[in-house]
């Protein structure tokens, strides 16, 4: 996606909370990892450039992102080691199980939450890993959220979104729960580098919807959603005590 040019991972997460997240979820450093709703693969690169012994797999629907994201596997020459699938997040197969499972800000494609984390319970590996992000109500939505295009019940608060997290059967083993500073780095980031692009490139003819684009979610964020809308990533094992899993 173009707005996520200068800043590559889909969420709001600095470079620091990226690194310190995939440090704890590849321990050996030579983990087989599956990004569900990967778009670009910027989190399989991230991984495979830092990481010789890892290798991945992305699935997404968007061809542009995939192509761009491929093109990217391919700069970084890890042509051998990352594949990116145009798929169906609910229904891609593999035979061979993942030691790491990602899903992060792409739960809907899921179709939410829950549903995100019995997708990928069919991947993981005994002991593996399931690194997921998703949304919470840092407070109590306002008429604000309805006006940007939530509904009140979309998300939970945090202690909610764990409790029910943990009811399917998993543990939190750690999680990292996005700074004010991360949300505004993201959302000013992709507004303006959209912004720029349409600046830029007055004769294109999606330039005007570009600009009108960024201008509307902008305003959403800051008069919607900023500081209402909390985002957690968090890393799950599965509680092998638990009867969703026996």
């Amino acid at each position: 996606m173009l707005a996520h040019a200068d800043h590559p991972i889909a969420a709001p997460l600095h470079d620091a909370s990226v690194e310190r997240l995939l440090t704890r979820a590849l321990r050996r450093g030579d983990e087989r990892v599956l990004d569900l709703g990967c778009a670009e693969g910027a989190w399989l690169i991230r991984a495979a450039t830092e990481r010789p012994g890892v290798r991945g797999d992305g699935v997404d629907l968007s061809a542009p992102a995939l192509k761009r994201g491929r093109a990217r596997v391919e700069a970084a020459g890890l042509a051998g080691r990352v594949r990116l699938h145009q798929a169906d997040a609910a229904t891609y197969s593999d035979p061979q199980p993942y030691d790491l499972v990602m899903c992060v800000g792409s739960t809907h494609a899921l179709g939410g939450l829950l549903p995100a984390l019995d997708a990928a319970a069919r991947h993981l590996a005994p002991g593996g890993t399931l690194m997921i992000g998703d949304g919470f109500w840092e407070r109590e939505p306002g008429e604000e959220i309805l006006a940007a295009g939530f509904t009140p019940d979309e998300y939970t608060d945090l202690p909610t979104t764990i409790d029910r997290i943990e009811a399917k059967g998993w543990v939190t083993a750690y999680a990292h729960t996005s700074t004010r500073a991360e949300w505004d780095d993201y959302e000013w980031s992709w507004t303006g580098t959209l912004a720029r692009w349409a600046l830029e490139h007055p004769e294109d003819p999606d330039s005007g919807e570009a600009l009108r684009t960024a201008r509307r979610h902008r305003d959403e964020w800051l008069r919607g959603y900023r500081d209402t809308l909390g985002f957690v990533t968090l890393l799950l094992q599965r509680d092998g005590t638990a009867p969703e899993y026996k």
